[in-house]
């Protein structure tokens, strides 16, 4: 068998360890796993590799992958080609934060936790919420934790949730519904956005939260100054997905009277690496503090009256509370928390105003080059998403595959996850994407129908 220089560990290491456990061999450490069901043959899987071989052959692999930079991506649905400035990469990269646990000693860990606390900072100034915490495991997951907040804090059972919130948050939150016995309600969809009628009868005075992203799934943007009075009449907590982007020219979560704001800090500064990971965002009005779930770094002095910080109001969490903990939440993605800090610091209030308004229009630019064949779906405002329809009998599975052929990453295929859907691919346009690549990708897109 050949060796890696990786593994460490020699023939000798290994007699050695042999010696001090009183075995001849490996095979004496199985010897109590009877001779007829042992497996006497070779695996089928390929013979070990060299590093170099290794590393050859990896990267032969990921040459087959379509990536962002050799194929324009039009492809959204909650995972963005989004540009990331290099300091990011050159600051996570530090051995200090790349390494590092959750910070239980302060007096070791203040670079850790001034990074997080700064996280929460900037959280609560794009959303104009009072509190928010060290981060979540992704979107879909605090949404899911949202809900739970909700029921505990008002005693009720019932989630109402809207349709256009992304069809895989939707899942995560009926699996979390079913461990807490909370009864889900989905509402429909009228043009894109949620159907206020709907709304309005499935609220009632069982309901606990009503749960609403905007920019929706579709990527169109609701009337949450008319979804917020049905909410809060029946006394139940308005929470809002929303993408942390957009919060550059759209009105903030806060002053349109959220309780509870959730979303993804991916399109802050995060790679799309094949889906994730990335990190969740929570943030609540000061009367949730107390309930909100993870970790919170707070700011204090030490006995010099240094600025110091430390974890605070851990009294909610697990590993003091048990079964009475708010949340089962163990940890937080402090590593993907640290790239949105250093993209937010990086590119600064009017830098993010920028490219949210480069997202808007370049997504408003190709949305207009359509032609009649293939046609917008809804007329609702949009940020940087939207649903085409294409020709009747179209295969938008086909149609992508025929556009990796021409160098484009295409459109989700919203058929899997809404079937009378059937036909219609959601679109997303972000900074990165030139005139050039836009005219270039419909053009092709056309083609293929």
């Amino acid at each position: 068998m050949k060796k890696h220089r990786y593994i460490p560990m020699t023939e000798q290491d290994q007699s050695d360890m042999l010696a001090t456990i009183g075995a001849e061999s490996v095979k004496d450490l199985f010897s109590d796993i009877p001779e007829s069901i042992q497996y006497k043959g070779t695996l089928p899987m390929s013979e070990a590799l060299s590093e170099a071989e290794l590393l050859k052959h990896m990267s032969e692999l990921a040459e087959r992958n379509a990536n962002f930079e050799q194929y324009p991506s039009f492809l959204g649905a909650g995972i963005y080609d989004h540009h990331i400035p290099v300091v990011i990469n050159h600051m996570i990269s530090r051995s200090e934060f790349y390494t590092a646990y959750t910070p239980y000693q302060p007096e070791i860990s203040q670079g850790e936790l001034q990074a997080i606390f700064e996280f929460q900072s900037y959280i609560c100034e794009l959303t104009d919420m009072k509190v928010a915490n060290a981060s979540m495991y992704d979107g879909a997951t605090a949404l899911a934790e949202a809900a739970a907040l909700a029921s505990g804090a008002t005693r009720r059972k019932r989630i109402v949730v809207s349709k256009t919130v992304h069809p895989e948050a939707r899942e995560i939150l009926h699996t979390t519904a079913h461990g807490l016995n909370l009864e889900v309600v989905e509402v429909g969809i009228s043009n894109g956005v949620t159907n206020l009628d709907e709304l309005q009868t499935a609220i009632n005075d069982e309901t606990a939260a009503v749960l609403i992203q905007s920019p929706n799934f579709f990527g169109c943007i609701e009337d949450v100054r008319s979804i917020e009075p049905l909410v809060h009449e029946k006394k139940a907590l308005l929470t809002l997905s929303v993408n942390p982007l957009s919060l550059g020219l759209l009105e903030s979560p806060g002053k349109l009277g959220a309780d509870i704001v959730v979303g993804d800090a991916q399109p802050l500064g995060i790679p799309a690496a094949l889906g994730g990971p990335t990190c969740g965002f929570f943030a609540v009005t000061e009367k949730l503090m107390r309930r909100i779930p993870g970790r919170i770094v707070g700011q204090t002095t030490d006995t010099d009256g240094k600025r110091g910080f430390v974890l605070t109001l851990q009294a909610r969490e697990q590993h003091i509370r048990r079964e009475k903990a708010t949340s089962n939440i163990c940890s937080n993605q402090a590593l993907l928390a640290l790239c949105a800090s250093i993209y937010m610091s990086t590119m600064g209030k009017s830098g993010i105003q920028e490219v949210a308004q480069l997202n808007l229009n370049k997504s408003h630019y190709a949305a207009q080059q359509f032609s009649k064949d293939s046609k917008l779906a809804f007329d609702a405002p949009f940020f940087n998403e939207f649903v085409v329809k294409l020709p009747e009998g179209s295969n938008v599975e086909e149609v992508n595959s025929k556009l990796i052929e021409k160098g484009y990453i295409g459109g989700f295929n919203l058929g899997k996850s809404y079937p009378e859907l059937e036909g219609h691919m959601l679109l997303a346009v972000t900074e990165r994407r030139t005139k050039d690549e836009i005219d270039g990708f419909i053009r092709e897109l056309e083609d293929c129908i």
